[in-house]
């Protein structure tokens, strides 16, 4: 596992967040760990074909997910994980594994995305834990984005 493949999904996450939520995260500590989906979080799946196989996920608390989807939706407090929140944050992975895939192609790296992949109990995940490349984004006021890439 190499640490520049975290790079360009950590670039566009800064990006993305800044423009839909405006905010500027900051970079918690780049590692690896074993990937476990844990009760009351927020996972978004999203998975790389092409020269660059696995996939990226996007982990964040409940609590957290709620307030970047206020924060999204111009400050509009969203108490619950409707509909509307799931789609919000389903898209905010989108749009940022969409433009990391841009990143990518301009350095030569020739990769699709699939759609998201919202997991939202950790039972009904059906995910084995493996090793990820893993780095927090920290959003004041908000909490953390992990950002774990797990490509073959």
């Amino acid at each position: 596992m190499k640490a520049e493949y975290i790079n360009p999904f950590l670039e566009s996450a800064r990006i993305v967040i800044e423009q839909v939520a405006n905010i500027r995260p900051s970079t918690g500590q780049l590692g690896i760990k074993d990937v476990k989906f844990v009760e009351n979080f927020i996972w978004i799946q999203i998975g790389m074909t092409g020269e660059m196989q696995g996939d990226v996920v996007f982990g964040l608390h409940e609590v957290v997910a709620l307030k970047m989807v206020s924060a999204m939706m111009g400050g509009y407090v969203v108490t619950e994980m409707d509909d509307m929140s799931k789609s919000a944050i389903s898209e905010l992975g989108n749009m940022i594994s969409g433009n990391a895939s841009t990143m990518l192609y301009n350095q030569g790296v020739r990769v699709d995305i699939t759609p998201p992949k919202l997991l939202h109990s950790a039972n009904a995940a059906g995910f084995i834990p493996k090793k990820a490349l893993t780095i927090p984004l920290i959003m004041d006021g908000i909490g953390e984005l992990d950002i774990q890439v797990l490509i073959v």
